[in-house]
């Protein structure tokens, strides 16, 4: 998730899961049969309680997790739309962070990849030519 900071640069929402004990983005599990955009905005709205607006693909990424599971995770742009974050068995905490200084917050090393990817298409969309 992401949304414009009051000094008009970028700030992206980031997620503390007791569980692991890190700093990511939201993100979630396929139910069976389930699309993976529809799965995108249910698992943010699930571990944040923010609704949003779908944006552009930006990228997916294939690793292991810690139990040693092979895991893809496919990510978006968001950008929310109502609600407020609300603790649960998932997440503890949600911060609005300056894009600038996410990395030196996020825990894991794709999720920087992640980052540098919104801000490439963020950048790309601000260069586009606009329709008069």
């Amino acid at each position: 998730m992401w949304r414009p900071s009051t000094d008009g640069g970028l700030e992206v929402a980031l997620v503390h899961r007791p569980a692991y004990d890190d700093w990511t983005f939201p993100k979630g599990k396929l139910l069976d049969g389930e699309e993976d955009e529809v799965a995108a905005l249910r698992e943010v709205m699930e571990e944040t309680g923010l609704v949003c607006r779908l944006g552009p693909y930006l990228t997916h990424l294939s690793y292991r997790d810690r139990k040693d599971r092979p895991k893809t995770v496919r990510y978006w742009a968001m950008a929310p739309i109502e609600g407020a974050f609300r603790a649960n068995d998932e997440v503890d905490t949600m911060r609005w962070v300056p894009a600038e200084d996410a990395a030196a917050l996020l825990t894991y090393e794709h999720d920087r990849t992640v980052l540098d990817r919104l801000l490439e298409v963020r950048s790309a969309s601000e260069a586009a030519p606009r329709e008069p």
